[in-house]
């Protein structure tokens, strides 16, 4: 059902109180924090400047890291504000709260066109617990309530929830803001009834995470080409060996039920033919989390279809990122959501670079859409400088995965129908 959006609204004067997405990464230089990337605040941009344009009063909510309830300095809003003010071209008012008579104070002295940036709500722990009483608070900002968060609107939280609730039930109106309008036409409309060929490209770690995707998404298929860590779970259900590759032995049986599935179906399933492996080595050095950091060695492509005992699969190899380059070429619709291997790493790059390209050589000469689901795959299509070059990538990573699921997210299920 089509939901209310900004472009539906009359603000001018009014109070408007928009839960956004700044969960930007933050690095200490010089002993101040600094965003090292703001693609989620210009991603808000464009919502921003219309409602600006139409004279609402905007007030910002986001969250900023996971403090849980305490109020830490290296996840203050602080340096967004600055930055948000130096991208829209225009003053941005920070309250260094969310609630409270001060904030409210700030909030109604607003001119039309005015910008307030609230503290993180997670410095509350009823945020995240969705608390009545606290959404209420956050309410006594909000004459109109806009939500442009896709990444948190799978989360029914006071921010992007219970608030709605609460500015509904006095008869105030809940919009969608002009990223979650997008988020939801292509994620959503776009892939109801997709230009065909469709073909799914999943990657990532694990079968678990990604199969109730798998199951939905090969009703509407006609190609899924599985990459990452999850096709040595593939692998595994088949009877082959993966060495010390990333696995799920316990869920080899989802892994037969989709390839199952998909032959019931007639959807073409592609798997890995040959890998990059390397040697993993354990050294006496620790990661953040204190365990120890594995070097991986020695890479090699193998196109056995075993990996041996002593290695770990780590890419796709160039004859996969071929046949799956061929299958993508081929496609009228492209929905690509986790990395072929561990990208991060440029020697294991290769196959999630090479599927990059092939899906912006899909979209630029073949005028096939391509939608990026998200998470990794949106830093990985970055990382090789071809992010321009798609039709769509979603600021959502977990909320990605559960709409393509086909479940109901509570953020957006509490905006207004049109």
């Amino acid at each position: 059902m089509a939901k209310l959006t900004v472009r539906d609204l009359n603000v001018h004067g009014k109070r408007v109180f928009i839960r956004v997405d700044y969960n930007v990464p933050l690095e200490e230089k010089n002993g101040a924090m600094v965003i090292t990337d703001e693609t989620r605040i210009k991603e808000t941009l464009p919502t921003l400047r219309l409602l600006i344009e139409k004279g609402g009063r905007v007030i910002l909510a986001a969250h900023m890291g996971r403090p849980k309830g305490q109020r830490e300095a290296t996840m203050s809003l602080r340096p967004v504000a600055a930055r948000l003010a130096e991208l829209l071209g225009t003053k941005v008012n920070f309250a260094d709260d969310c609630i409270g008579e001060k904030v409210e104070k700030l909030a109604n002295e607003l001119p039309p066109g005015g910008v307030l940036l609230l503290e993180n709500v997670r410095y509350y722990n009823e945020e995240e617990a969705n608390d009545p009483a606290f959404a209420e608070k956050l309410a006594t900002l909000a004459d109109v309530y806009v939500n442009d968060a896709f990444g948190a609107a799978h989360r029914a939280h006071a921010s992007t929830e219970g608030i709605a609730r609460v500015v509904a039930k006095r008869g105030g109106q809940c919009a969608a803001g002009l990223l979650m309008e997008r988020e939801l036409q292509f994620l959503g409309d776009e892939l109801e009834n997709p230009a065909r060929p469709f073909v799914v490209i999943l990657g990532g770690a694990k079968v678990s995470d990604k199969i109730k995707v798998i199951d939905r998404l090969l009703e509407k298929a006609d190609a899924i080409l599985i990459g990452g860590a999850m096709a040595y779970t593939f692998k595994l259900a088949q009877g082959f060996k993966v060495g010390k590759s990333l696995v799920e032995p316990d869920k080899t049986d989802m892994a037969l039920a989709a390839l199952a599935k998909a032959k019931q179906r007639g959807v073409q399933f592609l798997l890995p033919t040959d890998n990059t492996v390397a040697t993993p080595v354990v050294t006496d050095k620790l990661n953040k989390k204190g365990k120890p950091i594995i070097d991986l060695n020695h890479p090699r492509t193998n196109t056995e279809p075993n990996i041996p005992d002593s290695e770990e699969g780590v890419d796709i190899g160039p004859a996969s990122a071929a046949l799956f380059a061929k299958t993508i070429l081929s496609a009228k619709t492209v929905l690509w959501n986790g990395p072929m291997g561990i990208f991060e790493d440029k020697r294991f790059a290769t196959g999630t670079n090479a599927v990059a390209q092939s899906v912006v050589d899909a979209t630029q000469k073949n005028g096939a859409k391509t939608i990026i689901g998200g998470g990794d795959s949106v830093k990985a299509i970055n990382k090789a400088g071809l992010g321009d070059k798609v039709t769509f990538m979603s600021t959502g990573g977990g909320a990605s995965l559960e709409f393509l699921e086909g479940k109901e997210l509570p953020g957006v299920a509490a905006l207004s129908n049109k």
